[in-house]
Order: structure tokens, then sequence, then C-alpha cells
């Protein structure tokens, strides 16, 4: 059974960072994206960053795609989220996810990973990213 579990979300003023971390078990797919997602109060989740995994290659939404970085530690079964200069808007609940048909790498493919929520079948339960001003 796959189980996702994230930690290191916070508050934090406007222009900090914060590190997501996903530990990942019972997920053994490779070359399929793992991925974070945010949803803030009163909007769609949308999708903010993925990685394949064991491969590497990193999709990142506009809008964060020059402070945010993703990263995996395929020792440790981690992918992590560094969230830099960040912005009372980025202020969301966010989760992991995984992609367990390939579809989900498709799609970010083919039109970035914004807008590719139903594509991910394994979630985490999220964790709580707060930006004050």
């Amino acid at each position: 059974q796959v189980q996702l579990v994230e930690s290191g979300g916070g508050s934090v003023q406007a222009g900090g960072s914060l590190r997501l971390s996903c530990e990942a078990s019972g997920y053994t797919y490779s070359r399929y994206c793992m991925g974070w997602f945010r949803q803030a109060p009163g909007k769609e989740r949308e999708g903010v960053a993925c990685i394949t995994i064991g491969v590497g290659s990193t999709y990142l939404a506009a809008s964060v795609a020059d402070r945010f970085t993703i990263s995996q530690d395929n020792a440790k079964n981690t992918m992590r989220l560094q969230m830099n200069t960040l912005k009372p808007e980025d202020t969301a609940m966010y989760y992991c996810a995984a992609d367990d048909t390939g579809l989900g790498l498709a799609a970010v493919r083919a039109g970035g990973v914004r807008s590719t929520v139903q594509k991910f079948g394994y979630w985490g339960q999220g964790t709580q990213v707060t930006v004050s001003s």
C-alpha cells in the first residue's frame, strides 16, 4: 500500500523560505511523476511541481518556477520542495501526490503541471503553508 507523508509546512513572513518533504512508502514506480499540489481556501487544487522518479526531470508551474525547486532523494524515498521568496498568494494546503498510471507524467509533458490533479492517484494528507505579508 502506498503511503505519502508530508512535513515541513508552517507559517512564514513574505520573502521567507520553507522546505516541504514527502516521504513515500510502498511506491515502486520509476519514471513516473511525484509532485506537489496546493489548494487555497475557496480555490481549486492546482499542480505546483513534479519530478520523474529515478530520472530527475522537473516540471514547475509558471507562478513558482523562479522561486521553488523540487528534488528527490531516492535512497530515502523522499521528495522535497524548496520554496523561496514566498508570497502571501502561496498560502495553501500543500499535498504530495504520486502518479499511478503514467497518465500524470503524460499530462504534465503535454500541458504543464498546473491542471493535472485528476491524473495522480496517490495523495498525502497535506501540510499547511501560511505566508503573511
